[in-house]
Protein backbone atom coordinates (compact mmCIF):
# COMPACT_ATOMS: atom_id res chain seq x y z
CA UNK A 1 0.00 0.00 0.00
CA UNK A 2 1.34 3.41 -0.97
CA UNK A 3 2.42 5.34 2.09
CA UNK A 4 3.45 8.62 0.40
CA UNK A 5 1.05 11.29 -0.84
CA UNK A 6 1.11 14.47 -2.86
CA UNK A 7 -1.63 16.88 -1.89
CA UNK A 8 -3.37 19.85 -3.37
CA UNK A 9 -4.37 22.71 -1.06
CA UNK A 10 -8.06 21.75 -0.78
CA UNK A 11 -7.45 18.85 1.61
CA UNK A 12 -4.95 20.86 3.67
CA UNK A 13 -7.27 23.87 3.97
CA UNK A 14 -10.29 21.71 4.82
CA UNK A 15 -8.45 19.83 7.55
CA UNK A 16 -6.95 23.08 8.83
CA UNK A 17 -10.45 24.61 9.14
CA UNK A 18 -11.57 21.78 11.43
CA UNK A 19 -8.31 21.62 13.38
CA UNK A 20 -7.33 18.17 12.09
CA UNK A 21 -4.26 18.75 9.93
CA UNK A 22 -2.61 16.21 12.24
CA UNK A 23 -4.40 13.40 10.38
CA UNK A 24 -2.34 13.57 7.18
CA UNK A 25 1.05 12.67 8.69
CA UNK A 26 -0.66 9.86 10.63
CA UNK A 27 -2.21 8.37 7.49
CA UNK A 28 0.83 8.83 5.22
CA UNK A 29 4.52 8.44 5.99
CA UNK A 30 5.41 11.38 3.73
CA UNK A 31 3.13 14.20 2.60
CA UNK A 32 4.47 16.33 -0.22
CA UNK A 33 3.17 19.50 -1.82
CA UNK A 34 4.46 21.71 -4.61
CA UNK A 35 5.39 25.32 -3.70
CA UNK A 36 2.16 26.85 -5.04
CA UNK A 37 0.10 24.56 -2.80
CA UNK A 38 2.27 25.26 0.25
CA UNK A 39 1.83 29.01 -0.34
CA UNK A 40 -1.98 28.64 -0.36
CA UNK A 41 -2.04 27.01 3.09
CA UNK A 42 -2.02 29.43 6.01
CA UNK A 43 -0.49 27.17 8.65
CA UNK A 44 2.97 25.82 7.89
CA UNK A 45 3.47 22.26 9.09
CA UNK A 46 6.82 20.67 9.91
CA UNK A 47 5.68 17.35 8.39
CA UNK A 48 4.67 18.85 5.01
CA UNK A 49 7.55 18.42 2.58
CA UNK A 50 7.55 21.13 -0.09
CA UNK A 51 9.06 19.88 -3.31
CA UNK A 52 9.39 21.90 -6.51
CA UNK A 53 8.20 20.43 -9.78
CA UNK A 54 10.96 19.89 -12.33
CA UNK A 55 8.81 19.64 -15.47
CA UNK A 56 7.66 23.22 -16.12
CA UNK A 57 6.22 22.23 -19.50
CA UNK A 58 3.87 19.70 -17.89
CA UNK A 59 2.72 22.32 -15.39
CA UNK A 60 2.11 24.86 -18.17
CA UNK A 61 0.06 22.34 -20.14
CA UNK A 62 -1.99 21.30 -17.12
CA UNK A 63 -2.61 24.96 -16.17
CA UNK A 64 -4.63 25.34 -19.38
CA UNK A 65 -7.20 22.99 -17.77
CA UNK A 66 -7.02 23.77 -14.02
CA UNK A 67 -5.54 26.07 -11.40
CA UNK A 68 -1.81 26.26 -10.70
CA UNK A 69 -1.89 24.28 -7.44
CA UNK A 70 -3.71 21.35 -9.00
CA UNK A 71 -1.44 21.47 -12.06
CA UNK A 72 1.71 21.42 -9.93
CA UNK A 73 0.36 18.64 -7.68
CA UNK A 74 -0.41 16.45 -10.69
CA UNK A 75 2.97 17.16 -12.28
CA UNK A 76 4.77 16.39 -9.00
CA UNK A 77 2.87 13.11 -8.60
CA UNK A 78 3.84 12.19 -12.18
CA UNK A 79 7.51 12.86 -11.39
CA UNK A 80 7.50 10.90 -8.14
CA UNK A 81 5.69 7.84 -9.43
CA UNK A 82 4.35 5.58 -6.68
CA UNK A 83 2.38 8.12 -4.62
CA UNK A 84 -1.27 8.79 -3.91
CA UNK A 85 -2.51 12.12 -5.19
CA UNK A 86 -5.03 13.88 -2.94
CA UNK A 87 -7.32 15.95 -5.17
CA UNK A 88 -10.94 16.95 -4.70
CA UNK A 89 -11.66 18.90 -7.89
CA UNK A 90 -13.61 16.68 -10.28
CA UNK A 91 -11.94 17.90 -13.48
CA UNK A 92 -8.42 17.71 -12.02
CA UNK A 93 -9.14 14.20 -10.71
CA UNK A 94 -10.29 13.08 -14.15
CA UNK A 95 -7.14 14.46 -15.81
CA UNK A 96 -4.90 12.84 -13.16
CA UNK A 97 -6.63 9.48 -13.60
CA UNK A 98 -6.27 9.74 -17.39
CA UNK A 99 -2.55 10.21 -16.77
CA UNK A 100 -2.51 6.95 -14.80
CA UNK A 101 -2.15 8.48 -11.34
CA UNK A 102 -3.68 6.99 -8.19
CA UNK A 103 -6.12 9.60 -6.89
CA UNK A 104 -8.14 9.94 -3.71
CA UNK A 105 -10.00 12.88 -2.24
CA UNK A 106 -10.18 14.26 1.26
CA UNK A 107 -13.00 11.85 2.14
CA UNK A 108 -10.97 8.97 0.68
CA UNK A 109 -8.09 10.01 2.92
CA UNK A 110 -10.47 9.87 5.92
CA UNK A 111 -11.60 6.38 4.90
CA UNK A 112 -7.97 5.31 4.59
CA UNK A 113 -7.32 6.70 8.07
CA UNK A 114 -10.22 4.73 9.50
CA UNK A 115 -8.98 1.51 7.86
CA UNK A 116 -5.57 2.14 9.43
CA UNK A 117 -7.06 2.76 12.87
CA UNK A 118 -5.98 6.41 12.93
CA UNK A 119 -9.60 7.61 12.87
CA UNK A 120 -12.35 5.96 14.93
CA UNK A 121 -15.27 7.51 13.01
CA UNK A 122 -15.37 9.55 9.82
CA UNK A 123 -18.94 10.82 10.19
CA UNK A 124 -18.08 13.56 12.74
CA UNK A 125 -15.15 14.69 10.57
CA UNK A 126 -17.30 14.85 7.43
CA UNK A 127 -19.94 16.83 9.37
CA UNK A 128 -17.27 19.23 10.64
CA UNK A 129 -15.88 19.70 7.12
CA UNK A 130 -19.35 20.46 5.77
CA UNK A 131 -20.00 22.98 8.57
CA UNK A 132 -16.68 24.62 7.60
CA UNK A 133 -17.97 25.16 4.02
CA UNK A 134 -16.04 22.23 2.58
CA UNK A 135 -18.16 20.99 -0.31
CA UNK A 136 -18.89 17.27 -0.26
CA UNK A 137 -21.76 15.88 -2.31
CA UNK A 138 -24.51 13.85 -0.66
CA UNK A 139 -23.55 10.90 -2.86
CA UNK A 140 -19.95 10.93 -1.63
CA UNK A 141 -21.10 11.24 1.99
CA UNK A 142 -23.50 8.29 1.63
CA UNK A 143 -20.88 6.12 -0.08
CA UNK A 144 -18.20 7.02 2.47
CA UNK A 145 -20.51 6.19 5.38
CA UNK A 146 -21.47 2.92 3.71
CA UNK A 147 -17.83 1.98 3.11
CA UNK A 148 -16.92 2.88 6.67
CA UNK A 149 -19.84 0.92 8.13
CA UNK A 150 -21.22 4.10 9.70
CA UNK A 151 -24.48 4.44 7.73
Amino acid sequence: MTRDAVTNSTCLIGLERIGRLDLLPQVFSTVLAPPTVAAEVRTPSSWLRVQPVQNAAAVATLKTQMDAGEAEAIALAMELGDVLLILDDKKARRVAQQLGLKVIGTVGMLLRGKRQGVIAEIKPLISALRRADFRISEGIVREALRLSGEN
